[in-house]
């Protein structure tokens, strides 16, 4: 009996891309893009500053979306509920579940986010960076419009946000 190739991916830390996605500084590493490992899952690695806005309450249609605490203290918003997660924490968000993610005033956050499945979340990521890179930063509409073509519906009016 014969097995085909298992086709592994094998991506040195020093080779992945990774995008400044605001003008704090955070930024995201594209540790395994879905479109590189068959679309199954995407698996990014973040960093925000202490006391950083993060993201708005959102969600998404097409895929879920879990969050892995490396170090720091990572704020997530499921719902209308507030958790402080922190190391080996995990918080998983279903598919169009409410969530949002921020630091506290004391302490930086790095994690991992786990898409499944692999949606190429990179390109929201890319154009985060961009805007951010720009001088008078985009309106909150533009901002919105780009989400929506990546599979995020923000919601600037959400309770508890």
């Amino acid at each position: 009996m014969s097995f085909p190739e298992p086709g592994a991916v094998w991506r040195p830390a020093a080779t992945t891309e990774r995008a400044v996605t605001s003008p704090t500084g955070s930024w995201t590493r594209f540790a395994a893009p879905g479109t590189e490992v068959g679309g199954g899952f995407g698996l990014f690695e973040s960093w925000i500053p202490a006391d950083s806005p993060g993201a708005l309450p959102h969600l998404h249609t097409g895929f879920t979306e879990s969050f892995y605490v490396l170090d720091g203290a990572l704020r997530i918003m499921t719902g209308e509920t507030w958790t402080e997660a922190g190391p080996g924490d995990l918080v998983h968000v279903p598919h169009r579940g409410v969530h949002a993610f921020r630091t506290g005033p004391d302490s930086d956050a790095r994690f991992l986010i786990l898409f499944v499945p692999g949606a190429p979340r990179e390109r929201y990521f890319r154009g985060l960076a961009e805007f951010a890179a720009r001088a008078t930063p985009p309106s909150p509409e533009e901002v919105d419009a780009f989400a929506l073509t990546c599979d995020q519906v923000n919601l600037r009016d959400h309770p508890g946000f």
